[in-house]
């Protein structure tokens, strides 16, 4: 895939983030080749593998499932049993598992990241996690002389193969310079949020916050539409031209419509990432009921054995709770 034409790295303002325009697919030559081991080869994990080795990148696939590191080696990665021997001849470790839980057992458990990876290497979190624990787990690992890189990330699978992720980032400026180059690989837009871990994991709640409001919303409209006995493929195309529309309506309602809940992004995710502002607004004693009813529809979506379907999904949990038809649900 050709690379993308490099952009000049712009400042949002006077003393606001960076924004850093990436060359996503560029290839490195082969004298520059940073050693990469990736832990975590799910859907997301895997295409940012996948986009490393396109640029260029020696990389080690790690994963849970021996059949995902199969499949990486298969297309040319090389692969790893543990995170220890993943990480023991890296450059860079970029971590996309699930939240914060993983991420400390991927860094300091049993075969852990901690044990084998060199001093000066950067370890990059992507999982999505409360701010507190990101500053929390930077100063353990910095604390034994290797970098941490907090870097949330937004995008999707098709865009992490592509490698044109957004990443939110924040850490010293020693790690953002040791990561940089698989960075520039993973990542269309990169935004330098600051110079300690927590800030990245802060703006990424920020939009966990919105993301998940904008599909509770979208399932309970949509649901509501079919109730009224519109037909719900002309009110797809009406509020997507209207101003009733947002992001995750016109992502996300299509599966509704098609009655595909195969998951891309599954409904646990957003009970967790909900459930983390909860944490944070009480601690913070500030007030997000909107978030907080959203979660309820998350939870109750989950408790009707939906939990690892597509987050869309809320709207089948609308749709029997009231008794609408849906496409492809029995009627």
């Amino acid at each position: 895939m050709a690379a993308r034409p490099s952009r000049d790295t712009q400042r949002q303002s006077r003393k606001g983030p960076w924004l850093r325009e990436t060359q996503g697919n560029a290839t490195m030559p082969e004298s520059a080749k940073p050693r990469v081991a990736v832990i975590g080869l799910g859907s997301m994990g895997f295409g940012m593998a996948t986009s490393l080795r396109r640029a260029g990148f020696e990389v080690t696939g790690c994963d849970v499932s021996p059949e995902s590191v199969a499949r990486f080696v298969a297309d040319g990665g090389h692969g790893a049993k543990t995170p220890a021997e993943a990480a023991k001849a890296a450059d860079i470790v970029v971590s996309v598992v699930v939240n914060a839980a993983q991420t400390e057992t991927i860094l300091f458990g049993a075969d852990g990241v901690a044990e084998t990876l060199g001093q000066g290497a950067v370890f990059i979190s992507s999982a999505t996690m409360d701010p507190d624990v990101a500053r929390r787990l930077a100063k353990q690992l910095e604390a034994t002389g290797r970098l941490y890189l907090d870097a949330p990330i937004s995008g999707g699978a098709q865009r992490a193969a592509q490698g044109e992720l957004t990443i939110l980032a924040s850490g010293s400026s020693a790690a953002f310079a040791k990561a940089r180059p698989a960075l520039d690989a993973m990542a269309a837009k990169l935004y330098e949020l600051g110079d300690a871990a927590g800030q990245g994991a802060a703006f990424k709640m920020i939009n966990q916050l919105l993301a998940g409001v904008h599909i509770a919303a979208a399932s309970e409209a949509i649901t509501f539409a079919a109730k009224q006995g519109l037909d719900i493929k002309k009110v797809y195309e009406v509020i997507t031209a209207s101003a009733g529309n947002s992001w995750m309506f016109e992502n996300r309602m299509p599966h509704v419509l098609d009655g595909d809940y195969a998951p891309r992004s599954a409904v646990e995710i957003f009970v967790k990432d909900l459930g983390i502002i909860q944490d944070m607004a009480r601690t913070a004693k500030f007030p997000v009921p909107v978030a907080a009813a959203a979660l309820q529809m998350f939870l109750m979506t989950a408790a009707s054995g939906m939990g690892r379907d597509d987050d869309a999904s809320v709207a089948r949990m609308y749709a029997r709770v009231t008794g609408t038809h849906l496409p492809g649900e029995p009627k």
